[in-house]
């Protein structure tokens, strides 16, 4: 195995066990909706069985998620055999990404259900709950956008002689 494929995978299973980690965790120690403060008001554990997308966004039947979810997987293993991907920071957002869905997938078809647990905001001001894993995509998306923007990469670049981008990790 490449270091390539191995920083990736190795990313992908690190976000995972940490994302399932946390949910067992979780689980175990909160009672559903009942918030325990850990920074005040601001950082909460409160437990919710999310039906819906990220962020507890569009609650419903659990198929057109898990659908969505191995689109995004498969999109993500496009990416990564992409040349413009192929730095070493893009390898590990990729690599977090790719955890960040698996982990979300897998709650869908074990139980159904996403476990959320991170109650972030101020008094009756409040992100929707998430876990480890949105935040993975969510965070793994934005800096990989703003990476490739920065840069400066279209797709018209994949078309340079390999080793013209010192980038390249």
């Amino acid at each position: 195995m490449t270091s390539r494929i191995g920083t990736f995978l190795a990313c992908a299973a690190a976000v995972l066990f940490l994302d399932q980690l946390t949910k067992a965790i979780a689980s175990s120690l909160l009672v559903p909706g009942e918030p325990v403060p850990l920074l005040g008001q601001v950082l909460r554990m409160t437990l919710v069985h999310n039906t819906g997308a990220a962020f507890g966004l569009f609650p419903g039947s659990r198929l057109p998620f898990i659908l969505v979810s191995v689109l995004a997987i498969a999109v993500v293993l496009y990416l990564f055999a992409r040349d413009a991907y192929r730095s070493l920071f893009n390898r590990v957002l990729l690599g977090c990404i790719l955890g960040g869905a698996l982990g979300n997938l897998l709650d869908r078809i074990r139980w159904g259900r996403v476990v959320d647990f991170i109650d972030v905001g101020l008094g009756s001001v409040r992100w929707p709950v998430f876990n480890v894993a949105d935040s993975a995509v969510t965070l793994g998306v934005i800096l990989l956008a703003w990476n490739l923007a920065r840069s400066g990469r279209t797709d018209s670049d994949l078309e340079s002689p390999p080793g013209s981008d010192f980038a390249r990790g």
